[in-house]
């Protein structure tokens, strides 16, 4: 006792998960069982990935658990030591200096290659190492290894690594070092030198055990003892911080505490409880034993333990409601009174508390339930009572839309009627808005194979979310409060409501996640009486009624499948099967329809089983039952075999024995029995019993297939795997490593190809070989799946492999038939295409064998002249070639009485033109536009060399180019969010990044932006506006002065609260807005009228944090803008300069942008915050049916003057003092998303030609193989002079003459970045001093003269502009309506218009408006449903108020007309 010392060191590199927490709690269990030392030691032997954030995280995570470590260390603290350890290493000749390439040094242990440097001296070993320690060029190539030995079958003691040089700056030591060690030698050197007795590691490392105690023996240094468990294995999941860190970066999760993530932090937020996580990994204690445990376990054990502790769950949880928004039916109960009682939040806990309960006429209850009750029928509502339903109405389509009801709450006979949850619609206390998160595996397949990469696997859709209405209670929720949703389970609510931002106009709805309960049985989402006949029917279903169930309802064959004729067959249903049953779950079928195709799924296995003898794996076909049958010699090897296994197993049975000190006499009988065996194994096989070394079957080796290779590799990769789970004896594991070698070796032999784990060969079947006709078939299916994966977007992946099959097979096809695959053209039969016809009737004794060699000998000589012919060879060779064929053609006909025809002729010939044609477009990804735009292929859209290739069949000789997907693949008024986020990626504006909400600006982007700044930064100059900078930081202290204004922020505002280790004594604030940076300056530089009027304004970034669905450009929590902030002495000069910024707005979206703005005033809801008043310009994007705002202009008042006391004296009154009048206005990258928007179409981009970086792109066509050097050289030169040409007129230009793209390629793609105009010239072009335009906006092709080249395309450019607007400002018009009523305007704006109406201004009015027009179903994906906001009230509105008009609610007299509409 209190002599064990046990250490936990875990790398800063990711956050703790419970992998770690396992490691981490079994070290302290050990340090508080036997009274010892626990010692938290970060290993930071790697500065590349070691970041002070995560160690942080790390001891967070560590005191969250309750670990209380003795000493905390570094191995950073013993980097001098370690030092001096290997260079003695070096001295005594064990350790060597190495500057071989790291990949020929992986591949030179795997073989056992010594390195050239393993013999150096140590004086050159020593002098190696300066330069490493130093950090030169030439130490940065080189490490130090362990000279061990390079013959071991241990790969761990190959002269392992033992030090690298990194020439960057380490998180603690700084650049004092320039080399670090490995953790596997520092490891036992920390050990031995901190006094650690045992270190804990996990079977996993139980080969570098032995590397591990060689350091300790070969430094002389005291030997600690390793005790090994198994690590925590959790299936459909990965624990490698490498894994988790490409989730995180790749965007897949929303960071290390993502509740999909197997990370501590992660878990919590899912609801686990630390005591739950505790004893859940004390529970599973320090075995060896290697087992993959489902996520359910720790679930199931997580509720029993809250049951237990009497914690969160059902005795306290409080219980409240929540119906999906989408499915929500109204219940009319006319005589119910609107009233409020307080009921109990949990019925058997008075405890709990009491929360509101409203009722009211119209109330709400979910779909699932109106879909049980019939009419006439008593229901009981939860914490109401009984109701008689009197009448279910339903729309044309059977959909239940409306109940009405009455009430019966006099009869209190709860028993046997169906109970449901409901909501009471009411103004007194709306819904909740909340979202119901849901979140199933990462990993779609349970457990990975060694050689599977986990990239293939990954669920992009694990996160499901429902929109609920929620109980109004709901908005007292805390983060971290964990309640029950009455029939759906129990929920952590990861995020508050927020209610709505006067400035930004969103509320944030209440965000509860699933707590997992370890059980697959649904949650109930219909009332009792329909949870009593689903538990019913799961009682009676049987595998034979499952059989019977109609396909529609369970999603099998609607006929019960013929018994497979061979397991191969079998596989493949149960393959199927298993996607059935994946489909149903995702999309949330009916549990009885799941159960049902889950039952098929088992039988179909347990099928499977009985007629392979073996459990079905995914990606594991049966082929060895598919090879060629054994010749009946092979019966001795199978019983031999079989006499293996036996032995095997009676081996297993006396080990068990003697592990569990069995009596002697079973272990001495188990014995007898063992030896028994042996002797009969040695009788039948003529050899010794050796483990891992399965006797050879007796198949002659010329019939072993490639398949039964296959499966002896595998059979014998899954002993080895045995044996070392089992820590068998080192022999024979390496006999078994011998035989699995020998095994892969002739499999690379035979089938001239790496064995790879779930990729069997193609069978081939010797004795009936595949007819041309079969293997075309198979071309034409696997040509089909190719099309299938692309329409269905499925991974890259997976499309990648399945083309390469593909070609494999047209390959295959080529070399069979000797002829192309052409779709819809199958292979005639050999004996009439291959051999020549021979008359019957001729007179000439011509064999088939000599008719066909003279054949191949005309078809061989008319290869040569073609060849000649392409090569330009001398007329007199090719003249001699062509008289040598007609010599032969001659010969042909003499003897067989026919002319010589080429194997299909006319198919080839025309084949033959048209995959020459389509050569030249070999390279271009032509995506199918819409039916607007019409087919890409259209010849006036193809240079004047190209003639357009048929879309209805596949162009030969592309392959896997046409696997780009360079163009869009969603049309945009088809899914305008996935259409949007295609646009903006593939035209190269936004490179997502990896903190959700911010994203890179790429040139193409940025220089759009720049042409906005330009413009404007110009004009507010005119207006004497200065440029200035003010810092991105921002007190507290002045952030909260104006309370309004940052009330309104306060969600938005990102805080830093730590410098590198240290807690910040006051947070500070990123700015969200800069009006309270700016301020207190200005109060120091204003003191007189003669400082007035003051003007500045600075272009920079701001960042608002809170957000749900970001979208570049359009929402972001970083953008960039400029804000200007003026001050005046008078309130009329402020006022004349909002007006004078707005027009300037205007400006750029009208004569830059060219989109058309509504100019206007925001109503008193959605002013500035603070401010005295906000005016505004508003566009519309007819695509969403939805307004957006373009850019504001703020009088302040002297609201912040107050505030901030900027004061001067007044000059009229000498002595008093008098507040400053103050404006603010800015714009935002946002605009950039709003033209994109506006304008873009189904073919990409559509960029105004005034913010185009370039305006037109020159592209020359024609180029092909006959076309001369000489005259390539002249069109270049011509594509040359024509870009210097324009760029002096002023013409923002571009050539593309790269060489390795086709012209359909380049025009693909300058379309997508939406060039205004492109210019293309050829060969012809040259010939008549003329070149051809095509416009970007309208696809109209013009021939327009070279000589006129500036000034026409000049004036097209600015036709392009006008155009631009002049279509956007139509659209506009005809989207923007008058309603005098309330059905008028809801009219409208469902059918996606903007709409002018009387207001009457007031707040309440505002939003009673809002809530009225909020309709049931998203705009588009990903937007939240909204109702109608107050854009603007416009300057020029479209029409005038009447005297005594009143507002369109009609309660108060109406004072404005006012824009309103569904907005971003």
């Amino acid at each position: 006792m209190g002599k064990v010392v046990v250490r936990f060191p875990p790398e800063a590199s990711g956050y703790l998960h419970i992998g770690h927490a396992k490691a981490a709690l079994l070290n302290q269990h050990y340090q508080v069982t036997f009274k010892g030392k626990l010692i938290m030691r970060f290993d930071d032997t790697n500065p590349e990935k070691e970041k002070e954030d995560f160690e942080k995280v790390i001891l967070e995570d560590v005191s969250m658990l309750n670990i209380k470590p003795d000493q905390f260390t570094y191995t950073s603290d013993h980097f001098d030591t370690i030092m001096k350890f290997a260079e003695n290493l070096i001295k005594e000749g064990r350790a060597y200096v190495d500057d071989t390439p790291p990949e020929q040094m992986k591949q030179d242990r795997e073989q056992r290659i010594e390195s050239k440097n393993r013999s150096n001296s140590v004086e050159k070993n020593l002098h190696m190492w300066e330069d490493m320690k130093k950090g030169t060029d030439y130490g940065q190539t080189c490490c130090l290894r362990a000279k061990i030995d390079m013959n071991s079958n241990n790969g761990c003691m190959r002269d392992p690594t033992i030090y690298r040089c990194k020439n960057e700056a380490h998180p603690r030591t700084g650049t004092k070092y320039k080399i670090y060690p490995t953790y596997d030698f520092a490891c036992p050197i920390v050990d031995s030198v901190e006094g650690v007795t045992h270190a804990l590691r996990t079977t996993e490392y139980h080969d570098r055990d032995e590397q591990f105690y060689w350091f300790i023996d070969a430094l002389g240094i005291r030997k600690p003892y390793i005790w090994e468990y198994s690590r925590l294995n959790l299936n459909n999941t990965v624990l490698s911080k490498r894994k988790l860190t490409w989730f995180v970066d790749q965007g897949l999760v929303d960071g290390w505490d993502d509740p999909r993530f197997p990370t501590v932090r992660g878990v919590l937020r899912r609801g686990m409880t630390v005591e739950g996580l505790k004893q859940f990994i004390a529970a599973q204690g320090g075995s060896r034993s290697v087992v993959n445990m489902e996520w359910d376990k720790i679930w199931a054990f997580n509720k029993k333990l809250r049951a237990i502790c009497k914690k969160v769950i059902d005795p306290v949880a409080p219980r409240f409601t929540a119906l999906l928004q989408d499915e929500a039916v109204v219940v009319n109960v006319p005589e119910a009174q609107e009233e409020e009682k307080h009921v109990a939040k949990h019925p058997k806990n008075a405890d709990v508390g009491t929360k509101s309960v409203w009722y009211g006429p119209k109330v709400l209850i979910d779909g699932a339930d109106a879909e049980t009750l019939s009419e006439g029928e008593m229901v009981t509502f939860i914490n109401w009572g009984n109701l008689n339903i009197i009448k279910i109405n339903r729309n044309a389509q059977g959909k239940i839309v409306s109940l009405d009801a009455k009430l019966n709450l006099a009869n209190k006979d709860y028993k046997k009627t169906t109970k449901i949850t409901w909501l009471a619609e009411t103004a007194q206390a709306p819904f909740t808005p909340a979202i119901c998160v849901n979140y199933e595996h990462l990993i779609t397949k349970p457990v990975l194979g060694r050689d599977e990469d986990f990239k293939t696997f990954v669920n992009r859709n694990s996160k499901q979310e429902e929109c609920m209405l929620g109980d109004p209670c709901l908005k007292d929720l805390k983060k971290g409060d964990i309640i029950q949703l009455q029939r759906r389970g129990f929920y952590i609510c990861d995020q508050p409501y927020e209610p709505v931002s006067p400035y930004s106009c969103k509320e944030s709805p209440c965000i509860l996640i699933y707590i997992p309960d370890g059980h697959t049985k649904e949650m109930p989402t219909s009332g009792s009486k329909e949870k009593s006949k689903a538990s019913t029917t799961k009682k009676t279903v049987s595998a034979e009624t499952c059989e019977a169930i109609p396909a529609t309802d369970v999603g099998l064959p609607s006929t019960p499948p013929a018994s497979a004729s061979n397991p191969l067959e079998l596989f493949q249903k149960v393959a199927a099967q298993g996607d059935v049953v994946r489909d149903l779950k995702v999309k949330k079928a009916p549990k009885s329809e799941v159960d049902a195709a889950v039952q098929h799924l088992l039988s179909l296995k347990t099928d499977y089983k009985q007629m392979t003898g073996q459990e079905y794996k995914p990606g594991n076909p049966p082929a060895k039952l598919c090879a060629p049958p054994t010749l009946s010699g092979s019966s001795i090897g199978t019983d031999g075999r079989s006499l293996y296994d036996k032995v095997s197993q009676q081996g297993e049975v006396v080990r068990k024995l003697k592990s569990e000190k069995a009596p002697k006499d079973q272990v001495d009988a188990a014995v007898k029995t063992l030896l028994a065996l042996k002797t009969e194994y040695k009788e039948k096989t003529g050899q010794e019993y050796k483990p891992g070394v399965p006797p050879a079957l007796a198949e002659p080796p010329t019939l072993t297939s490639d398949v039964d290779l296959y499966n002896k590799v595998t059979e014998q990769g899954d002993r080895v795997r045995k044996l070392k789970a089992e820590k068998a004896a080192k022999d024979q594991v390496d006999a078994a490593v011998k035989t699995l070698l020998a095994l892969k070796a002739e499999y690379i032999e035979k089938t001239g190809q790496e064995y790879k784990p779930g990729n069997p060969p193609v069978l081939s079947h010797p004795t009936e070989p595949t007819s041309d006709v079969d293997l075309y078939n198979k071309v034409t299916e696997q040509g089909d799946r190719v099309r299938k994966l692309k329409a269905e977007k499925a991974p890259k992946e997976e499309v990648d492999k399945a083309v390469k099959q593909l070609l494999s097979l047209k390959s295959e096809y080529k070399e069979k038939t000797g002829q192309e695959y052409k779709p819809g053209t199958p292979p005639t039969p050999a004996s009439q295409t291959l051999t020549p016809a021979v008359q019957a009737d001729s007179g000439t004794h011509l064999s088939d064998a000599e008719a066909t060699a003279l054949f191949n000998k005309i078809t061989t000589q008319g290869d040569e002249v073609r060849k000649l012919k392409s090569e330009k060879a001398p007329k007199d060779k090719i003249d001699a070639a062509v008289n040598e064929l007609l010599q032969l053609k001659a010969k042909y006909k003499t003897l067989t009485g026919t002319d010589y025809k080429p194997v299909t002729t006319e198919v080839h010939d025309k084949e033959k033109k048209k995959q020459d044609k389509s050569e030249k477009l070999s390279k271009s990804d032509k995506q199918n536009k819409s039916a607007k735009s019409g087919d890409i292929n259209k010849k006036k859209n193809l240079p004047e060399d190209i003639e357009a290739v048929d879309s209805g069949e596949p162009v030969e000789g592309q392959g896997p180019k046409k696997q780009t997907r360079l163009g869009l693949e969603t049309a945009k008024e088809e899914n305008l969010s996935d259409w949007y986020s295609q646009v903006i990626t593939k035209s190269e504006m936004i490179e997502y990044y990896d903190v959700s909400g911010c994203y890179v600006l790429r040139p193409w982007a940025f220089a759009i932006w720049e042409a906005i700044k330009d413009f404007f930064d110009a004009e507010i100059k005119k207006l004497g506006v200065q440029n200035c900078y003010f810092p991105m930081f921002v007190s507290q202290a002045a952030l909260e002065k104006e309370k309004s204004h940052i009330a309104d922020f306060a969600p938005e505002v990102a805080w830093v609260t730590r410098s590198g280790k240290t807690e910040l004594a006051e947070p500070i604030a990123v700015r969200p807005t800069s009006e309270t940076v700016m301020y207190p300056a200005y109060a120091k530089w204003v003191q007189s009228h003669r400082d007035l009027p003051l003007k500045l304004n600075q272009w920079c970034n701001v960042v608002r944090w809170e957000f749900k669905h970001p979208q570049p450009f359009l929402r972001t929590r970083e953008f960039l803008w400029q804000e200007g902030h003026t001050a005046f002495a008078t309130y009329e000069e402020a006022a004349e300069e909002v007006l004078q910024i707005l027009d300037l707005y205007a400006r750029v979206y009208e004569e830059l942008l060219a989109i058309p703005v509504v100019k206007g005033r925001k109503t008193e809801k959605e002013k500035f915050a603070g401010g005295d008043y906000t005016t505004t310009i508003e566009a519309f994007i007819s695509a969403s049916g939805r307004a957006i705002q373009g850019a504001t202009s703020h009088h302040l008042g002297q609201n912040f003057s107050k505030m901030f006391e900027i004061v001067f004296e007044d000059p009229k009154r000498p002595g008093e003092k008098q507040f400053a009048f103050q404006n603010s206005w800015g714009l935002t990258t946002r605009s950039i998303g709003v033209m994109t928007m506006v304008h873009g179409d189904n073919m990409g981009l559509v960029l105004p030609p005034r913010v185009a970086s370039v305006q037109v792109i020159i592209i020359p066509c024609g180029i092909t193989n006959a076309l001369s050097e000489e005259d390539k050289e002249a069109l270049m030169n011509k594509c040359n002079q024509y870009l210097q040409r324009l760029l002096n007129a002023g013409v923002r230009t571009q050539a593309d003459l790269r060489d390795n793209y086709s012209p359909g390629w380049k025009f693909n793609h300058w379309e997508l970045k939406g060039v205004p105009i492109r210019l293309e010239v050829g060969p012809r072009d040259m010939k008549k001093t003329q070149f051809v335009a095509v416009r970007r906006d309208t696809g109209e092709k013009l021939t327009l003269p070279e000589k006129d080249a500036e000034i026409k395309l000049k004036s097209l450019l600015e036709e392009i502009q006008a155009n631009l607007y002049n279509k956007a400002s139509k659209d506009l018009k005809e989207n923007m309506a008058v309603a005098k009523t309330m059905e008028e305007f809801q009219k409208e704006l469902d059918s996606g218009k903007i709409v002018q109406i009387p207001f009457c201004g007031e707040i309440e009015c505002e939003d009673w408006i809002k809530k009225t027009t909020a309709r049931e179903q998203d705009l588009e994906p990903g937007a939240p449903s909204m109702g109608a906001k107050s854009l603007c009230i416009p300057f020029s509105p479209l029409c005038k108020l009447q005297s005594g008009e009143m507002c369109i609610s009609g309660k108060e007299p109406a004072k404005f007309c006012t824009l309103f509409g569904r907005s971003y």
